[in-house]
């Protein structure tokens, strides 16, 4: 399984193609929990409390409310791959390079 973080002794990891609900595991010592991503609350397993609390606030910091739902994503607006030259030259890849 991909790892995602570790933190305080914590290990998160995700499986690309997994059941649901949207889940992530964390490890601690030899415990671990399957922990929903909307509410961040553990499913199944169990974790102590502190690292319960710790996961609980670590998925409130990254994952937003609408996560899994395309319709409520908001997608960063690219620019262009290539920009107009105003003084006639051939235009120019902004990453470098023609």
């Amino acid at each position: 399984m991909p790892e995602i973080s570790r933190f305080y002794g914590i290990r998160i990891t995700m499986n690309f193609v997994d059941h649901s609900p949207p889940h992530f595991h964390a490890t601690y010592a030899d415990e671990e929990a399957q922990v929903e991503i909307a509410t961040g609350d553990v499913m199944a397993g169990s974790l102590p409390r502190r690292a319960a609390a710790l996961v609980k606030e670590w998925t409130s910091l990254r994952w937003t409310p609408d996560f899994g739902r395309p319709d409520k994503v908001e997608l960063p607006e690219w620019e262009a791959p290539y920009q107009e030259q105003d003084d006639g030259r051939e235009a120019t890849s902004i990453r470098g390079g023609v």
